[in-house]
């Protein structure tokens, strides 16, 4: 009888301690996910380097977005600090569903020197400034708003609009997911009146 309590012990401890190991094998069988977005926002501008041509806004609610302005942004020298300007820039996303390589456990959050691009045929592909690859973990899913919360690998967190419902139900909390993200090139600066 006591080795029968031993078996169904080691048993429970052995299902139980290899379950996570399992359940994010079965994440690799989602696809990789890529997604290139112009956003639209208001702010005002608090800094502006002219040699970059970096421009900190500070937005509706307090929040800090730097923004290169690219090539396609006239009349870059008339922006002054204080102005309240709407600004277009793109955001690229990436996320693969896949367990960390022994590298990327090594270095979880790691700035890409040109490796990777947007995605092919997505214009203005070139659009896409310093991007950052790191290991995340999904931290929350709010399915009603279609929004996921990922935290990386300093503590940070990332709320991500989503688009598919369907694809949302295949995520789940505490997944592990290896996220390349650019906030890039503004397009377009224009002051309001």
């Amino acid at each position: 009888m006591k080795t029968f309590k031993f078996y169904a012990i080691a048993l429970f401890f052995c299902t139980f301690l290899t379950y996570p190991l399992l359940a994010q094998d079965l994440d690799s069988t989602i696809e990789p996910r890529e997604r290139l977005s112009l956003v639209s926002m208001q702010g005002t501008v608090t800094d502006i380097v002219k040699e970059t041509r970096d421009v900190t806004l500070k937005g509706a609610n307090g929040e800090l977005v730097t923004v290169t302005a690219g090539p396609e942004v006239k009349r870059f020298d008339e922006i002054t600090v204080g102005d309240v300007i709407t600004f277009d820039y793109y955001t690229y996303l990436k996320a693969e569903f896949r367990t960390p390589t022994a590298t990327e456990l090594a270095e979880p959050f790691v700035v890409l020197e040109g490796e990777d691009k947007a995605p092919a045929g997505e214009a203005p592909a070139a659009a896409v400034g310093e991007m950052v690859k790191a290991i995340v973990t999904i931290e929350i899913l709010n399915r009603p708003q279609m929004m996921a919360t990922v935290e990386g690998p300093n503590g940070n967190y990332l709320t991500i609009p989503m688009t598919d419902a369907a694809f949302m139900e295949k995520l789940h909390i505490g997944q592990v997911v290896i996220l390349t993200y650019a906030e890039a090139i503004a397009v377009s600066l224009t002051k309001v009146e």
